[in-house]
Protein backbone atom coordinates (compact mmCIF):
# COMPACT_ATOMS: atom_id res chain seq x y z
CA UNK A 1 0.00 0.00 0.00
CA UNK A 2 1.19 3.38 -1.18
CA UNK A 3 1.41 5.88 1.08
CA UNK A 4 -0.55 7.92 -1.67
CA UNK A 5 -3.20 5.37 -1.02
CA UNK A 6 -3.18 5.79 2.57
CA UNK A 7 -3.75 9.50 2.75
CA UNK A 8 -7.00 9.13 -0.11
CA UNK A 9 -10.04 9.52 1.71
CA UNK A 10 -13.02 7.46 -1.09
CA UNK A 11 -16.95 8.01 -1.04
CA UNK A 12 -18.88 6.10 2.01
CA UNK A 13 -19.17 2.69 -0.56
CA UNK A 14 -15.89 2.64 -1.55
CA UNK A 15 -14.24 3.09 2.12
CA UNK A 16 -16.91 0.59 3.69
CA UNK A 17 -16.15 -1.75 0.47
CA UNK A 18 -12.03 -1.29 1.14
CA UNK A 19 -13.39 -2.09 5.10
CA UNK A 20 -14.53 -5.27 3.65
CA UNK A 21 -11.40 -6.10 1.96
CA UNK A 22 -8.81 -5.54 4.79
CA UNK A 23 -10.66 -7.53 7.36
CA UNK A 24 -10.95 -10.47 4.71
CA UNK A 25 -7.27 -10.38 4.22
CA UNK A 26 -6.17 -9.91 8.19
CA UNK A 27 -8.89 -12.87 8.69
CA UNK A 28 -6.48 -15.10 6.66
CA UNK A 29 -3.78 -14.40 8.72
CA UNK A 30 -1.62 -14.96 5.90
CA UNK A 31 -0.59 -10.96 6.28
CA UNK A 32 2.90 -10.30 8.26
CA UNK A 33 2.53 -8.47 11.73
CA UNK A 34 3.47 -5.39 9.97
CA UNK A 35 0.92 -5.63 7.27
CA UNK A 36 -1.86 -6.19 9.75
CA UNK A 37 -0.80 -3.17 11.60
CA UNK A 38 -0.43 -1.52 8.14
CA UNK A 39 -3.99 -2.86 7.48
CA UNK A 40 -5.48 -2.25 10.95
CA UNK A 41 -4.21 1.37 10.83
CA UNK A 42 -5.70 1.84 7.16
CA UNK A 43 -8.68 0.77 8.74
CA UNK A 44 -9.59 2.55 11.67
CA UNK A 45 -8.63 5.68 9.10
CA UNK A 46 -11.16 4.73 6.93
CA UNK A 47 -13.67 3.97 9.91
CA UNK A 48 -13.63 7.53 11.09
CA UNK A 49 -13.65 8.41 7.55
CA UNK A 50 -17.13 6.79 7.45
CA UNK A 51 -18.28 7.79 10.22
CA UNK A 52 -17.76 11.69 9.40
CA UNK A 53 -19.02 11.25 6.02
CA UNK A 54 -22.18 9.88 8.26
CA UNK A 55 -22.88 12.55 10.87
CA UNK A 56 -22.65 15.29 8.26
CA UNK A 57 -25.74 13.45 6.35
CA UNK A 58 -27.34 12.99 9.68
CA UNK A 59 -27.02 16.60 10.23
CA UNK A 60 -28.14 17.26 6.90
CA UNK A 61 -31.66 15.21 7.30
CA UNK A 62 -32.02 16.23 10.49
CA UNK A 63 -31.94 20.45 9.19
CA UNK A 64 -33.95 19.56 6.72
CA UNK A 65 -36.67 17.74 8.83
CA UNK A 66 -36.42 20.85 11.07
CA UNK A 67 -36.93 23.41 8.30
CA UNK A 68 -39.63 21.14 6.98
CA UNK A 69 -42.14 23.87 7.12
CA UNK A 70 -40.18 26.53 6.30
CA UNK A 71 -39.84 27.82 2.64
CA UNK A 72 -36.10 27.89 2.09
CA UNK A 73 -33.88 25.19 3.70
CA UNK A 74 -30.76 26.73 5.48
CA UNK A 75 -27.11 25.12 3.84
CA UNK A 76 -26.38 22.66 7.13
CA UNK A 77 -22.56 23.65 7.16
CA UNK A 78 -23.80 27.50 7.54
CA UNK A 79 -26.71 26.78 10.23
CA UNK A 80 -23.68 24.42 11.94
CA UNK A 81 -21.97 26.98 12.03
CA UNK A 82 -24.76 30.14 13.06
CA UNK A 83 -25.15 27.46 16.19
CA UNK A 84 -22.22 27.30 17.65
Amino acid sequence: MTATKKNQLPDLETSLAEINTLIEQMEHGEASLEQSLSHFERGITLIKHAQKILQEAEQKVQILIKNNNEEKLIDYKNNENSEN
